[in-house]
């Protein structure tokens, strides 16, 4: 069975067109068609049906395809096991991470680790929790940062530091010359949140919660940028981290929130039952090593927080992890 073939299967399978998968794979458009019925006549059934202009899988196609995708994976971790034992320091290191954290806490650790290790190569994904949990859990990922513990018997997760949340109000808001303010102040105010799959969503709807409230959903956005961007717009508040770069004119201002521990974990995880390969092995070593530090190098200028605000470090998280 050509492996190449059965690559080309597994994207057309995937939604890839014919044309796009044999460009991809340097082939004709009909050298591959050819070459997937000679696949399905090996395998000894019909593994597509054409409805319109789409190829759809049959029964036995869905079936196949299932199996083909967990050969083709093992196939590649061995290959990649051998790159590694023949050439170690220039392993590859598939990483997820969460859309927040790719601004500040990502950038200086992977360059940190590349003057140590400068031949690692790094196959990088970003996406919602639940996305990046599934990444892990599939094998596309050895490693990941993301906010919180996602609470899987398969994942072990370390914290890596705490992150303070801050209140982001418009610009020309009635708080938006102070420099705190308890949450329960805004009850009344709509929310600009994340969507329900997010785990800020979550913390903010906790922390409301604890101050007394449920919050009013002004709008859902998929990233934190949005949200900030929203809230300066004068659509709402929210609750997110500060931001660790300078911030366009007119932005929100960001207020320290005094009546309930506003922050939420950073932590990094792996698949439990998995062995890691030594390069990735390597990064998770160096980024327990050294986020918190980074975490307290990332002071945003003052300028990037708003009027209300005077910047500090996130606080030390405490040496235990949960």
């Amino acid at each position: 069975m050509d492996l190449q073939v059965l690559r080309c299967f597994v994207a057309v399978a995937d939604g890839t067109t014919v044309t796009q998968a044999a460009a991809e794979a340097h082939l004709t458009q009909p050298a591959l068609s050819r070459a997937l019925r000679r696949l399905e006549t090996e395998v000894g059934a019909e593994l597509f049906q054409q409805v319109g202009r789409v190829l759809r899988l049959t029964p036995a196609g869905r079936a196949f395809k299932d199996h083909a995708e967990a050969a083709l994976e093992r196939l590649d971790r061995g290959l990649r096991a051998v790159h590694e034992t023949v050439a170690p320091e220039a392993g590859l290191i598939p990483l997820a991470f969460l859309h927040s954290l790719g601004t500040w806490l990502l950038p200086p650790l992977i360059t940190g680790f590349r003057e140590r290790f400068p031949l690692s190569r790094f196959e990088l994904r970003q996406g919602s929790e639940a996305d990046l949990v599934a990444a892990l859990l599939d094998g596309t990922a050895d490693l990941l940062l993301t906010a919180g513990d996602p609470g899987h018997p398969l994942i072990t997760w370390r914290r890596l530091l705490v992150e303070p949340l801050w209140l982001a109000v418009p610009p020309r808001h009635r708080l938006a010359q102070r420099r705190r303010a308890r949450l329960a102040e805004v009850a009344e105010e709509p929310f600009i949140l994340l969507r329900n799959e997010q785990g800020l969503r979550s913390v903010t709807e906790a922390l409301c919660a604890q101050a007394g409230f449920s919050p009013r959903v002004g709008f859902e956005g998929d990233e934190v940028a949005t949200l900030r961007g929203l809230v300066g717009a004068g659509l709402g508040v929210a609750l997110v981290p500060r931001p660790h770069a300078a911030a366009p004119t007119g932005g929100p201002s960001y207020l320290q929130v005094t009546d309930v521990a506003a922050a939420r974990d950073i932590g990094i995880a792996w698949l439990t039952p998995r062995t890691l390969p030594p390069n990735s092995t390597r990064f998770l070593d160096h980024v327990r090593a050294h986020a918190e530090a980074v975490a307290e190098q990332e002071i945003a200028d003052p300028s990037a927080l708003g009027a209300g605000t005077t910047p500090k470090p996130a606080p030390r998280p405490p040496r235990t992890s949960r």
